[in-house]
């Protein structure tokens, strides 16, 4: 059995991700081996999240009083937890990939900005496009109205440039 020292260590970790953490998945780690449940802990660590497999009771405690106190609805039978501390959706796609590479677990839920989020919204939010897409696509949306009066102005151009050529090509014969 654990000590009371080991669980109150425990509890400060969980604390300090929460304090850190932007979204947090809960899912089902059932069938996971020790191997691919540290390639998930890699590869979200990339991202800049982390993935734990916690105790519900050590859990529920240090959540409490936190934006995150909504997971303790989640947190039913063996879970661990999916932290993502610079952006909302990469851990969501991360953590989705993997359940559908693998075929084992899922997805219990989630709680982002304080608001506990259903299997189904999780699974949507991992759908949604990365920070970096979104960038691309706003800055193709600033840039198009140039492109196009780019494009326009050059049309013109061009168009009285062929003109001038054929009056020229018209008189010289």
């Amino acid at each position: 059995m654990a000590t009371k020292a080991f669980k109150s260590e425990k509890i400060d970790a969980i604390k300090a991700k929460v304090e850190k953490a932007q979204v947090a998945l809960v899912t089902e780690y059932k069938g996971y081996t020790v191997e691919e449940i540290t390639n998930l802990r890699r590869e979200l660590q990339k991202q800049g999240g982390d993935y734990m497999v916690t105790k519900n009771t050590l859990a529920k405690v240090a959540v409490k009083g936190t934006d995150f106190e909504p997971l303790t609805d989640l947190m039913k039978g063996p879970i661990a937890i999916a932290f993502g501390f610079e952006d909302q959706v990469s851990p969501a796609k991360i953590v989705s990939k993997f359940i559908k590479d693998t075929k084992k677990g899922e997805i219990l839920g989630a709680v982002m900005e304080g608001n506990l989020l259903s299997a189904a919204d999780a699974k949507a939010l991992a759908n949604l496009p990365s920070k970096e897409e979104l960038y691309a696509k706003m800055l193709g949306s600033i840039n198009s109205p140039a492109t196009g009066l780019t494009l326009g102005i050059n049309g013109v151009m061009a168009a009285l440039t062929r003109a001038v050529a054929a009056v020229r090509d018209q008189k010289a014969a």
